[in-house]
């Protein structure tokens, strides 16, 4: 661990987790627990629970769950350290210096020689700009673009010389070795020597939410290509997980962000003062980018470039946006291509005007949908107006979708009754229920126009996840579904590892009673003699058991302060937490479930003497091992 166990429990205990969540989340006491919307995936209804008691949260709609630290760690994207000394200093605890095990250090020291290096590089790169060598990058920020000495400074920006090996020596001459260097993207170390990833460009450092050099993008002066160029993915840069200016936007004043296509268009806006502008970087919108914007608001505008090229990026962004439960407006920058083109011509004061009147996007879907067509031939107006049927019966609530067509109606000039009649012909020609959506088909319509199936794709992942854990109960006479695959142990999307029938059964049979015992400690006294944590035999469930086993021994059962001993390991604290969460109170109510507790103890003992008979290093211990195995043929619990 990276401080004292007691440290860590320290911090936990001074800060509630209803104090903490209610910060993020609107919550709601329902009995002993408060519920809300999950912050960590969209839904309606609230299935996000929060537990004073155990001081964890549980969304049994995605699985996600923890303690008040893993929560920070979540929603905030924080590190371990990052998130407890953030709580550190909401208690008012004084935190120790850190102690790291052998491989955490290496880790920790790697990571820190990597930003140490982006620094170096990022100040490097903006005193060049300033020597009469990055006179022509200067030129083009300062000139060319309309950016001020006092925005370049605030962004950072600065100039990769012409030369192919500049910063390459520089960070030589700093004590950096080949084998680092290859590690930072921002050299290519070969056979010859070294040369730098960036030369001749303007340099854009990129930056996290804690407002920390992670990579840069490039512009190249000239005809050079390519004309942008960003860091590879290193162990501090993912590309799809930031995006630029969010450091500066996530402390901004206004309620939505604007969702921009550039660095300049970012720096442009915040120049003239809409500092809640970010990009995404160099690559097309992910899931994993509306993430990151759902944990600092739920209303975007995109401000797109106006060329066909854009038009296609806003279509592919529109339903990720919605996937994870964002408002979303377009906004309007004809008859100027992007930003920082319209508010050089027209002023921030016009922008802010287009802002208040931005599109809404299924209404600019629908406009561009109709450009297709040519409205004054019959058959080509006839097909304009099937297609807009078919798109709105993505709205599942009849409400919702009558405001939809009524706004169609009045905007098309198609008379509100025939659009109403054709829309619920084509629900029914479909086969779909009264007020079930078309969201799927019609979305999927939207994806293959703009072509957006990769990010689709992954979206669809996450849900079928979070449906597998919201299901899962309910296939296993009460048990908690698979680990890896409802509560996404390896993250979203991620492929299972395929193990033998066998042992994922004796892997649910494990967690399945550990789970009952966390849930109802009674059940203890049901299973002395027969039970000991040493007969869990998969690894992590047996560090559990152990924990829990003497945890109940001395009536301190804490499952918010176990959880922190797996907080370093994503795959582990995920699987943990679902043990400590998952809702079975009511699962041993009737014959059929006390009868999947009592088989649950036989297999879970059953496997215990199995593996230890294989591992039998004498004919005494076998023969032990076989009595016990007959005795445990005549085992009968009771829970009455």
């Amino acid at each position: 661990m990276y401080y004292p166990d007691e440290v860590i429990e320290e911090v936990r205990m001074k800060n509630d987790i209803v104090d903490v969540i209610s910060g993020y989340v609107k919550l709601q006491k329902k009995g002993a627990s408060y519920f809300g919307l999950c912050p960590f995936h969209n839904e309606k209804s609230p299935s996000f629970s929060v537990s004073p008691g155990k001081q964890m949260y549980y969304c049994f709609g995605c699985g996600a769950g923890g303690n008040v630290i893993t929560f920070l760690m979540e929603y905030e994207n924080y590190t371990f350290p990052e998130a407890l000394q953030s709580l550190a200093d909401r208690a008012g605890v004084n935190l120790p210096k850190m102690e790291y095990s052998k491989e955490a250090r290496e880790q920790a020291d790697f990571k820190a020689r990597l930003l140490e290096a982006n620094k170096l590089a990022a100040n490097y790169f903006y005193y060049q700009l300033k020597q009469p060598q990055g006179q022509l990058g200067y030129q083009y920020l300062h000139d060319k673009r309309g950016l001020k000495d006092e925005t370049i400074r605030h962004f950072g920006l600065g100039y990769a010389n012409k030369t192919s090996d500049d910063l390459y020596r520089y960070l030589k001459d700093k004590g950096y070795e080949d084998s680092f260097l290859k590690e930072t993207g921002l050299v290519t170390v070969e056979e010859r020597g070294g040369r730098d990833k960036f030369w001749n460009r303007v340099m854009f450092p990129i930056m996290d939410v804690n407002n920390r050099v992670i990579g840069f993008g490039g512009r190249v002066m000239g005809d050079g290509e390519p004309k942008y160029l960003n860091s590879p993915e290193t162990k501090l840069f993912d590309k799809s997980r930031n995006l630029y200016g969010l450091n500066y936007a996530r402390t901004s004043r206004e309620k939505f962000f604007l969702i921009c296509e550039g660095y300049l268009d970012v720096i442009s806006l915040h120049q003239a003062g809409f500092t809640n502008a970010v990009a995404s970087l160099g690559t097309a919108f992910t899931v994993q980018h509306a993430n990151v914007l759902k944990r600092y608001t739920d209303q975007v505008i995109l401000t797109y470039d106006s060329d066909g090229a854009g038009v296609k990026a806003a279509l592919r962004a529109i339903p990720i946006l919605k996937e994870v439960g964002m408002s979303i407006k377009v906004l309007n920058m004809r008859p100027y291509k992007d930003p920082d083109e319209f508010i050089k011509n027209m002023g921030a004061e016009a922008f802010r005007e287009r802002i208040g009147e931005a599109r809404n996007s299924f209404m600019f879907e629908v406009d561009v949908l109709k450009k297709d067509y040519q409205l004054e031939d019959p058959e080509q107006k006839t097909k304009f107006y099937l297609e807009t049927a078919k798109m709105l019966l993505r709205f599942g609530e009849p409400l919702e979708r009558d405001n939809y067509i009524q706004a169609v109606s009045r905007e098309h000039m198609i008379p509100y009754e025939e659009l109403r009649q054709l829309v619920n012909r084509l629900g029914m020609t479909m086969g779909l229920k009264a007020g079930e959506s078309y969201s799927k088909q019609a979305a999927g319509r939207t994806n293959r126009q703009a072509g957006a199936y990769s990010e689709r794709g992954e979206a669809a992942s996450r849900g079928q996840s979070a449906g597998n854990a919201q299901g899962g109960y309910a296939q296993e006479s009460g048990g908690p579904p698979d680990s890896q695959e409802g509560y996404g142990a390896r993250g979203p999307g991620a492929k299972r590892e395929k193990r033998p029938a066998k042992e994922d059964g004796i892997r649910k049979s494990q967690r399945l009673l550990l789970t009952w015992l966390i849930e109802n400690p009674e059940l203890f006294d049901k299973i002395d003699g027969i039970i000991t944590a040493d007969d869990f035999v998969e690894d992590l469930y047996h560090q559990v058991a152990d924990e829990v086993f003497r945890g109940h021994a001395a009536g301190t059962l804490n499952p918010a302060a176990i959880l922190s001993r797996y907080i370093n390991d994503e795959d582990q604290y995920k699987e943990v937490a679902a043990l400590f969460n998952a809702s079975l109170s009511d699962s041993l109510s009737n014959e059929e479930q006390k009868k999947a507790f009592s088989e649950t103890v036989y297999k879970v003992r059953k496997n215990s003497l199995d593996t230890a008979s294989k591992n039998a290093k004498d004919i005494a211990g076998l023969q032990e091992i076989i009595r016990q195995q007959a005795a445990l043929k005549q085992l009968r619990i009771t829970l009455d």
